[in-house]
């Protein structure tokens, strides 16, 4: 088999020789063209100069534009973000959850989304100078209206969220922060920037910034809390009443007191009429005189006494039975014969005076009936204070729903007003303690000028040449495909479905 433009010159005569007829050839015209590998070959190694000169021209293109591409200098800082009070719950009203505390990956998660919020980009945008970042955007903005400033900006916004890189790790609280630009000091100075802006900003979205509000509500729960102890104090005015409380607990312990000494009295009341009617029974049988003494003549047994003397006397110079000795015993014997008789004792003087029973009982008499009296009259004046007590203290009950509500609401308020207050004076001193104290977010590392940047000019290069050899199979296989004719004998065969008996060169006239 020749080449293809011997095949292409060979195969109209030779239709026509084998086919005359117009309808053979209209049958076979439309059929369909079935390629073997050998003929997909073929095709494509004709096509093989248009190819090399599409693959030459893309491929230098690429590869020139891949010269032009700058190498890009990353910035690389880090942080360490800790547990801080700005992630422990607080409610402003009351205590539920109290003190819940978010755990570390939804703070670090917390602390990368403020990093990336465009507020800091800007931010830092307007601190170095749209200009020194990128001059083409720069002059652009100079030029441009505030619309355009404002689109401008977005786009530089967009441009340096491109560039920056945020990593985090799970179980560690290090965020890595990278930032790339064709300047090194400026992808240094950019980074810094954004890192020291962010410090701030964090500052303003997690710092409380409910002072205001809470001294409002502060203020407005004063206003009513004072109402509401005009409102109680009238009420204690017009009862009469000092300390409600205080007054309640003193009527009861009042009438406690009052009613244990009317039924002491009572008690002490029954003890006197039974004791002044015993005495009165006794005063009534006791004699009112009574002899006090009796005086007893003692003559004889005085001489009796003498006589005994005498005889002792006696027997000094005589013996027992002498005649005087004897003389003198029978006269003591006569004398105490006498005395034993009774003769001898005589009646002596006798006094009659006031029986002191009767006077003790009679005294006894008036001092009960004194006393009873005087306990009747106690009896009677503690029941008239129990009375009092008593309507005073049903007095009370009917007030007391009325001041436990206004009580109430002035306990309410006073503690509201009271937490208000805490809560204010809390959110305050939080505020300046974050403003003067060291941030739960560390700069472990600053950004500093990188001397190494990284190029794309040679994966560049390599996918421009990749590409050009692409488009140039692609623009081999169009060409191949959509030119006229046969690729070879074997496929006008298959196609005509008769033998190819020649094939010839085709030279051009």
């Amino acid at each position: 088999m020749g080449d293809g433009d011997e095949l292409h010159g060979f195969l109209p005569g030779m239709h026509s020789a084998l086919a005359p007829d117009n309808e053979r050839m209209a049958a076979v015209a439309p059929a369909r063209v079935r390629y073997s590998s050998g003929d997909i070959i073929v095709l494509v190694w004709r096509e093989r100069f248009a190819m090399l000169g599409v693959f030459a021209i893309l491929a230098m293109l690429g590869v020139a534009a891949a010269t032009w591409v700058k190498p890009s200098y990353p910035a690389q800082s880090s942080l360490l973000v800790r547990l801080s009070s700005d992630y422990v719950y607080e409610p402003r009203v009351g205590d539920a959850a109290r003190g819940a505390v978010a755990n570390s990956d939804q703070v670090i998660q917390s602390e990368v989304a403020i990093l990336s919020s465009n507020a800091i980009k800007e931010k830092a945008i307007q601190d170095i100078g749209l200009a020194r970042i990128d001059p083409k955007l720069g002059a652009a903005y100079a030029r441009a209206d505030p619309i355009r400033q404002h689109a401008i900006m977005g786009a530089a916004i967009k441009q340096m969220a491109a560039k920056l890189k945020i990593v985090t790790a799970p179980d560690t609280s290090v965020v890595r922060v990278t930032y790339s630009n064709h300047d090194p000091v400026v992808a240094a100075l950019v980074l810094n920037t954004l890192i020291d802006e962010y410090l701030k900003y964090r500052t303003t979205v997690l710092t409380a910034h409910d002072v205001g509000v809470l001294g409002d509500e502060r203020q407005d729960f004063q206003k009513r809390l004072d109402a509401a102890n005009a409102a109680y104090e009238t009420f204690l005015a017009d009862n009469g009443i000092g300390d409600f409380e205080a007054e309640k607990a003193s009527l009861s312990q009042l009438y406690t007191q009052l009613l244990t000494d009317s039924y002491s009295v009572q008690a002490q009341l029954s003890e006197a009429q039974g004791r002044l009617g015993v005495t009165a029974r006794e005063a009534a049988q006791a004699p009112p005189q009574i002899g006090l003494y009796q005086d007893i003549d003692h003559t004889s047994a005085d001489k009796l006494v003498q006589m005994r003397v005498d005889r002792q006397d006696l027997l000094s110079r005589y013996t027992p039975d002498s005649q005087p000795v004897r003389d003198i015993d029978r006269r003591i014997a006569a004398l105490e014969a006498i005395g034993a008789s009774g003769a001898a004792a005589g009646a002596g003087a006798r006094r009659v005076g006031v029986n002191p029973v009767y006077q003790s009982l009679v005294t006894e008499k008036d001092q009960l009936q004194a006393e009873t009296v005087s306990l009747r009259a106690r009896q009677a004046a503690i029941a008239s204070q129990i009375a009092q007590v008593e309507h005073r203290r049903q007095r009370l009950a009917e007030l007391e729903p009325q001041y436990q509500d206004l009580a109430r609401q002035r306990d309410v308020l006073a503690t509201n007003v009271r937490n208000f207050a805490a809560r204010e004076q809390e959110s305050q001193a939080q505020q300046s303690i974050d403003r003067s104290s060291d941030s739960a977010v560390r700069i472990v590392e600053r950004a500093y000028v990188p001397t190494t940047g990284s190029s794309l000019t040679a994966p560049l290069m390599a996918l421009a040449v990749a590409f050009a050899a692409f488009a140039a199979l692609c623009f081999g296989f169009l060409r191949a495909f959509t030119r006229p004719g046969f690729p070879s004998a074997g496929a006008a065969a298959r196609v005509l479905r008769l033998p190819v008996l020649a094939t010839t060169h085709l030279r051009p006239a």
